[in-house]
């Protein structure tokens, strides 16, 4: 993915620059599970950090999901905007909960995706649609949508499409494509829920036992690693579009 191949060149360079005193090892492609799970083993030591969506970052700094909110944005001019008045004290927010935010990202506009088409709340109140178990704002916004959704965890997704547990779920394009559920789902509305937030974290307490320098040079270049991955989830999310079209998914305008 997009994330893996900026993270890994960002690897590369901090231990580079740092001359061997400092490697990362990554665990990609939720082989150390979902991001609760990662947020108990950072807490446990096992490992430093993680790049998470909003999920895991609310877990982390509830505040910061306020970017989050359904049909708040309509572009990304809006969206960079409002990030860039809010990032200093999202970035105190995460080491006032001692984390460090070493970079920001996004997953980009989700949209629904679904087995049957979503022309209005009142189609979508008639689908088994996905909620991320333990996920306290999109629980917020299918109680307030008088919508019942079916919580499971992001690993059970695609076999619960395939078995009909759930027929409807929401995504980013690029996501859809990545997780392959665009093929159990052969409708996208086009109007984004939300724009889907990310970002990569390392806990205060490893971050705190770093000499100076080497701190410095992982905020600096975490944000250069974070600006790249904007950029290119974007480009990412836009050709994925095509894609799906390509695959005979089909778009809805949606309400």
């Amino acid at each position: 993915s997009t994330w893996m191949n900026v993270i890994a060149e960002w690897a590369g360079k901090v231990e580079k620059e740092s001359q061997g005193r400092l490697k990362f090892k990554f665990y990609p492609g939720g082989v150390m599970g979902d991001e609760p799970d990662l947020i108990r083993k950072i807490r446990f030591g096992q490992i430093h950090g993680a790049a998470m969506t909003g999920h895991g970052i609310g877990s982390l700094y509830s505040p910061a999901r306020v970017l989050e909110i359904p049909f708040l944005f309509r572009n990304y001019e809006e969206v960079d905007y409002v990030r860039a008045q809010m990032m200093p004290e999202i970035r105190a927010g995460f080491r006032k909960n001692d984390y460090e935010l070493l970079g920001w990202m996004e997953v980009g506009f989700v949209r629904f995706f679904s087995r049957t088409p979503i022309h209005s709340m009142d189609d979508l109140k008639k689908r088994r649609i996905w909620q991320w178990q333990g996920d306290p704002l999109s629980a917020a916004f299918f109680t307030a949508s008088n919508i019942a959704p079916v919580p499971l965890p992001i690993t059970e997704v695609f076999t619960s499409l395939s078995t009909g547990l759930i027929d409807t779920v929401v995504a980013p394009p690029l996501g859809a494509i990545a997780l392959q559920w665009f093929t159990k789902t052969p409708y996208m509305t086009e109007v984004p829920m939300a724009d889907g937030i990310g970002g990569l974290v390392v806990s205060g307490k490893f971050f705190n036992r770093l000499p100076k320098d080497l701190q410095e040079l992982l905020l600096r270049t975490g944000n250069e690693a974070s600006e790249k991955l904007l950029v290119e989830t974007r480009k990412d999310n836009e050709k994925s579009l095509g894609v799906l079209k390509q695959n005979g998914v089909t778009f809805t305008l949606g309400w």
